[in-house]
């Protein structure tokens, strides 16, 4: 299947090019991992393209890097979700040159990185994918951080529209026979979202536990957190089948020998907005705090809602 094989070439740090539908943009566009950024890969990217290299993540991402939107009130006819510009605050030059971009797209695909680890404006420009994916909005934006999260890899991607030698953009027919002489992965947004909506979506083959193993989780950064409760240790993790990032908060004064450990699901209305509706904020709070009384932890699952 071309999406299968479009997400091994992601995973290998390849690029793939991802048309989307003749009666929206009718583009296509190249697809990278920002994770796998690499100077020569971005430089293939900025010499087919038109060097105009974006890069989409999800809303979450954009605000713990502090990443805000470019205008309030856009009058982009597709209402594209731009944040501020950015550079790689070490590691670049002057910030525009293939090297400089790749190291600035790894910066923002790395979880650990902060928002002191960006300078703006920069020569990089960041894209707010809509939470609901190409579900909601069938964009380039959304198609790159899907397949990312496919992929088994962070979200973020690196993403500029294909053109042709005199500058007008290219179509999928002529994208086709790039690819061919490329050797590069060509699919639609269409046969991504088919991919999505399926029983089985492509990107769980390669990451689904055996029976009776556990799934694979990669272990992201670890930072102290101050609550009202004391400090805690909070410990990130995302699922590599799903993309599902969920955290771990241990009591900061060390665990007890039979520690209290409270499941909670993510719930955004009531963790966040003290929805009325659920206790979910509530209960929260009260699992911090006899975590925090009686040295436990609470396991804190995303891409849920309510407990």
């Amino acid at each position: 299947m071309r999406l299968s094989a479009a997400l091994a070439d992601l995973r290998a740090g390849r690029p793939v090019l991802v048309a989307d539908s003749a009666d929206r943009e009718d583009e296509v566009d190249v697809v990278l991992a920002a994770e796998h950024a690499s100077p020569e890969w971005l430089g293939w990217m900025i010499q087919h393209t038109s060097g105009y290299v974006c890069a989409p993540l999800p809303v979450e991402r954009a605000v713990a890097l502090e990443l805000p939107l470019m205008v309030a009130d856009s009058q982009d006819s597709r209402r594209t979700a731009y944040t501020v510009s950015v550079d790689a605050a070490s590691g670049v030059t002057t910030g525009i040159s293939a090297a400089d971009r790749a190291r600035t797209l790894r910066v923002l695909a790395d979880p650990t990185s902060g928002p002191g680890d960006l300078i703006r404006p920069g020569h990089v420009l960041p894209l707010r994918a809509v939470a609901g994916g190409v579900a909601q909005r069938a964009g380039h934006t959304e198609a790159g951080v899907e397949l990312c999260r496919l992929a088994g890899l962070q979200p973020v991607a690196a993403i500029a529209e294909l053109v042709n030698s005199d500058g007008s953009m290219m179509r999928l027919a002529q994208a086709g026979a790039l690819a061919e002489r490329h050797r590069l992965s060509l699919i639609t947004i269409a046969e991504l979202e088919a991919g999505l909506s399926s029983a089985t979506p492509p990107s769980l083959a390669p990451e689904e536990p055996a029976p009776g193993q556990a799934r694979v989780v990669r272990e992201g950064a670890a930072v102290v957190l101050p609550t009202e409760w004391g400090d805690f240790e909070l410990r990130g993790y995302q699922d590599l089948g799903t993309g599902a990032v969920h955290v771990a908060l241990l009591c900061g004064a060390g665990l007890s020998a039979t520690p209290p450990v409270r499941v909670h699901s993510e719930c955004l209305t009531g963790d966040g907005l003290g929805s009325l509706r659920c206790d979910c904020g509530p209960q929260l709070r009260a699992g911090l705090a006899i975590a925090a009384a009686e040295g436990g932890l609470v396991i804190y699952l995303g891409g849920h809602e309510g407990r």
